[in-house]
């Protein structure tokens, strides 16, 4: 099972990593699918990409806070809005298209309740 686990983690990590070049690809939930993998198949892994410089701070604020920065967000309020107007353009059913749209308000609904940051410092913290 452990290796299971592992080749998932290394399948989101590259995900991940395509989604930071790629628009249309998020980064985000592919991160938090691999290290949740790997915290099950490889302690390592996983703490190198808590600690990596790119990756770890997302990652670190969805665990503490269920947080997204708004770069994020917004990065992914674009991607789910060009999602409908790029199958509109490719000549998409428009039943998958409603359907895409219902799915996306869901998504967006979601995204967009999220805080953006942490509870502030406590004095002393």
């Amino acid at each position: 099972m452990r290796i299971l686990w592992l080749l998932l983690g290394c399948c989101a990590l590259v995900a991940a990593v395509l989604g930071a070049v790629l628009p249309l690809v998020p980064t985000t939930p592919f991160l938090l699918v691999g290290v949740f993998a790997f915290s099950r198949s490889s302690p390592r892994l996983e703490a190198w990409l808590l600690r990596h410089r790119h990756f770890g701070p997302p990652i670190e604020a969805w665990r503490r806070h269920g947080a997204i920065s708004r770069r994020a967000k917004v990065v992914a309020l674009a991607t789910m809005l060009a999602t409908p107007v790029v199958s509109l353009l490719l000549g998409v059913a428009t039943g998958i298209i409603l359907l895409q749209c219902a799915v996306l308000a869901a998504a967006a609904t979601f995204v967009v309740t999220r805080p953006e940051r942490g509870p502030p410092p406590r004095p002393g913290d």
